[in-house]
């Protein structure tokens, strides 16, 4: 049996005309298309490049006529606009959490705002309310000290750390009295010591050294801990009625917390 001839193209195996072909001439397809779609023709081309020419190519444009040119850094306001970028940088700033005035300067000055405009916005929220320092510090003490157990000298770190004047953070910490603090230390001592595992002397190290961490002076941690292990059996009893609070205390240079964090 023959193969199927191949068509020829012309009578009756010739291939059907394409959709379009009866219209014209094919259209070539070569050329650029511009940002309309539309074919790019060299006069187009050369407008455009002696306009980019006349402004002093990309750099002279971005200076002359760029949208932000002027604007603080990262930002596309203009100069007039400052004062309301800096409102707004520090309305999303106080969504967060509250925030000191030190902090709210920080994250004005890294958005490229003048230290002026800073200052002026910063004085009106002082003047309203919005900052406040002492109100600040007040929170941060009791929120700080409730949930994570934090003593009067770990607070003040924290509280300097954040631009807190040291005169404010002092009454803010005055409310924090010993009464408080070493009723702290000695709940946090009793949670480590339901899941605390080894010998007395080794547990008795690592919770010293986990309220030193959190700020509690030698004397308050020691006593701490050693009361909770006097309470909890009779082989740590033991261990704590041969300790003396007081000279561990005075040598508290000496001590070494165990490197293992507990909380």
């Amino acid at each position: 049996m023959t193969g199927r001839r191949a068509r020829t193209g012309r009578g009756w195996d010739a291939s059907p005309p394409r959709a379009g072909d009866a219209d014209g001439p094919p259209r070539s397809r070569r050329g650029r298309r511009g940002s309309s779609g539309g074919v790019s023709s060299p006069s187009a081309d050369a407008d455009a490049r002696r306009d980019l020419d006349a402004r002093g190519g990309v750099d002279g444009w971005a200076a002359a006529g760029a949208p932000g040119a002027d604007a603080p850094r990262g930002t596309g306001a203009s100069p007039r606009d400052e004062a309301e970028l800096a409102r707004e940088v520090c309305l999303r700033q106080l969504a967060v959490r509250p925030r000191t005035r030190a902090e709210l300067a920080a994250a004005l000055a890294k958005r490229g705002i003048s230290e002026e405009v800073s200052a002026g916005v910063l004085d009106r929220y002082d003047e309203v309310g919005i900052i406040d320092d002492a109100a600040f510090a007040r929170a941060w003490v009791s929120s700080r000290h409730a949930g994570r157990g934090l003593a009067r000298r770990a607070l003040a770190n924290e509280l300097r750390r954040r631009g807190v004047d040291g005169e404010v953070a002092s009454e803010a910490l005055d409310e924090l009295d010993e009464e408080t603090e070493a009723e702290t230390a000695r709940a946090l001592v009793d949670r480590k010591l339901r899941t605390a595992r080894g010998e007395p002397d080794a547990v008795f190290r690592r919770l010293v050294g986990m309220l030193a961490r959190k700020g509690y002076p030698p004397g308050v941690a020691i006593r701490a801990v050693k009361d909770a292990l006097a309470a909890q059996s009779a082989e740590a009893a033991e261990f704590a009625d041969g300790i003396d609070a007081d000279a561990l205390a005075d040598a508290e240079g000496e001590l070494t917390p165990d490197s293992r964090p507990l909380d």
